[in-house]
C-alpha cells in the first residue's frame, strides 16, 4: 500500500501546513519511480535501436501532421 503524502482531513492538513511554514516539519516531495524508468531503458538500448524508435516516433507525429494540413486544403 502506497503512503499518502497529505492527509485527507482538514484540520490535519491545516496543521502540517503550519508545521511545514514554521520549519518544525521538513517538506519534501518523495522522487518517482516513473521518471527513472525512461532513463534506464535508453541506457539499456543500443545507438541503433534507439534511433529506430526515434524515427518511429517522428515518422507517427509526421504523418499526423501531414494528414491534418491535407484535410484543411
Amino acid at each position: 500500500m502506497m503512503k499518502k503524502h497529505r492527509p485527507a482531513d482538514v484540520n490535519q492538513l491545516g496543521k502540517l501546513v503550519v508545521d511545514i511554514a514554521t520549519g518544525d516539519v521538513q517538506d519534501e516531495e518523495p522522487k518517482s519511480k516513473r521518471a527513472e524508468g525512461g532513463h534506464a531503458r535508453a541506457a539499456a538500448m543500443t545507438p541503433e535501436r534507439r534511433k529506430e524508435i526515434a524515427a518511429k516516433g517522428a515518422q507517427a507525429r509526421w504523418s499526423k501532421h501531414k494528414v491534418a494540413t491535407d484535410a484543411a486544403t
